[in-house]
């Protein structure tokens, strides 16, 4: 379909409400979502409330500095989902290690990285975050390191949010929301206009600009 018809396509208000609705349920913002549904009437998919409230538990064990919690919850839900994982394990086992040093535990996150994060130095791929989050040891400020981004809020909320996808494909639900997929879309229809009618007819699409109108 070619980009320009978009223009064209009327979008209802209950479709625009369902959108807003799966992104509520996926990021598990379930009394949002409820509150929605009572003032909009729009209809909610039935959902397993439990699985949910387990995913919304781990994350906030992510987001609150308890990464060992949140592997151990979800090593519940499924005792191979980390081992398929190895990523993912290796960012939360990271994320912990952090926590420690944080904590002025150094001699603690020295004996957690030989025993849990060592192993993970055999493979080429981890080497230089592993490298990263061993030298925040030498500072006495990590937050001032070279390497703070292993202490950012966003780093911790990637690492929450690529966990909350795993567990969703563990439970055979879409890993992406239909709003996550729609504004791939939209890139992709920039970029094409973008190619065919040269940079500045349509500048590249950025989220952050569009929300500020």
């Amino acid at each position: 379909m070619d980009p320009r018809q978009f223009e064209h396509i009327v979008v209802k208000d209950n479709d625009i409400q369902s959108i807003v609705m799966s992104y509520l349920l996926h990021n598990c913002f379930d009394e949002t979502a409820d509150s929605l549904a009572s003032t909009t009437g729009i209809h909610q998919p039935v959902i397993d409330r439990d699985n949910m409230e387990r995913r919304k538990q781990i994350m906030h064990c992510i987001l609150e500095k308890k990464a060992l919690k949140a592997v151990e919850l979800t090593e519940q839900l499924g005792q191979d989902l980390l081992e398929k994982n190895k990523d993912l394990h290796f960012d939360l086992l990271c994320l912990h290690f952090v926590e420690l040093v944080c904590d002025g535990k150094s001699k603690e996150a020295l004996e957690f990285a030989k025993t849990s994060l060592a192993p993970f130095g055999m493979v080429q791929k981890y080497v230089g975050k592993l490298e990263d989050a061993i030298a925040l040891l030498a500072y006495e400020d990590p937050e001032k390191s070279p390497m703070f981004y292993l202490l950012s809020s966003e780093y911790r909320q990637q690492v929450a949010d690529n966990l909350n996808r795993t567990l969703l494909e563990h439970a055979n639900q879409p890993s992406y929301t239909p709003m996550e997929r729609l504004l791939q879309q939209v890139t992709v229809a920039r970029q094409y206009l973008t190619e065919e009618n040269g940079k500045d007819a349509f500048p590249p699409f950025s989220l952050k600009d569009y929300v500020k109108g």
